[in-house]
């Protein structure tokens, strides 16, 4: 009898093990992402990551002149080759410089991917970054989870603004919000807190959010915008999923009002 009451405990506390063992795999699928070839007119980088791990990216030279020497830094989804994302901010921004890298773990770079491993990565992209092209505005564009990676950036680095897609407050409330019956507040090892980070920034933001988004939910990014000090463009598509977005055509124009709105400089910004 007792083992029969016994029995859901131990059903529950073995799934919540699992949990906490295998949500590195379920957060980032590195194994599920396919191969790409390096995009057009596009250039192989590494940098080091700071444990000695080796970060690969690709460098896109900007297609058309610009107005201004423009660079787009991509942190993908978790599902994302950064060679497919830099032809897709490549094939958006003809006129602006693309520079996305492999997470650890993914395509050709080494180690295992984390939250810690990749904000820390981001660091160091951005300060390659600097090196190479010192006087181009560097906007960091993070879609889905890597908007959380865009948002620590800017706590850190001098960006010259966020594009953030389909982004939360709290890549733990996304996961709490998915497994209620868990307790991942006390199990959750990968946190990326948007909402913390872009309280000490003033880095313009704008905002791209998918209407019927089902892997972060509406409340996680109004619960974002709340908190931001600068929001330079907001959208929401309509009709939109969280990965059906891409091809949409709104999406597309959102992403190009929302780049030419943080290089718009406001009143306030320019009275600084």
């Amino acid at each position: 009898m007792l083992l029969w009451l016994a029995l859901p405990l131990l059903v529950y506390a073995a799934v919540a093990g699992a949990f906490w063992l295998f949500q590195g795999a379920l957060l980032f699928p590195r194994s599920s992402v396919a191969p790409e070839d390096l995009p057009a007119r596009g250039e192989r980088l590494t940098i080091a990551a700071a444990n000695g791990d080796e970060l690969v990216g690709v460098h896109v030279p900007a297609a058309v002149p610009g107005p201004r020497q423009l660079l787009l830094i991509g942190f993908g989804g978790n599902a994302w080759n950064a060679d497919a994302m830099a032809a897709y901010l490549a094939g958006l921004f003809p006129e602006a410089q693309i520079l996305t890298f492999h997470y650890r773990g993914y395509g050709e770079s080494s180690g295992r991917p984390s939250a810690a491993a990749l904000t820390a990565d981001a660091q160091a992209i951005f300060d390659e970054a600097v090196r190479r092209w010192p006087k181009a505005d560097k906007v960091a564009v993070g879609f889905s989870i890597g908007s959380g990676v865009a948002a620590q950036l800017a706590a850190e680095r001098p960006v010259s603004g966020l594009v953030l897609v389909t982004p939360f407050d709290s890549l733990r409330k996304v996961a709490a919000g998915h497994f209620p019956w868990l307790p991942v507040g006390a199990l959750f090892q990968h946190e990326l807190d948007s909402s913390a980070a872009l309280k000490g920034t003033d880095a313009p933001v704008a905002l791209i959010a998918a209407a019927n988004d089902t892997i972060i939910p509406r409340v996680r990014t109004e619960a974002l915008r709340a908190g931001l000090r600068e929001v330079a463009f907001e959208r929401t598509i309509a009709g939109a999923g969280h990965n059906d977005i891409y091809a949409d055509p709104r999406f597309h124009k959102a992403m190009r009002e929302g780049v030419a709105a943080l290089l718009t400089p406001t009143p306030t910004a320019a009275g600084r």
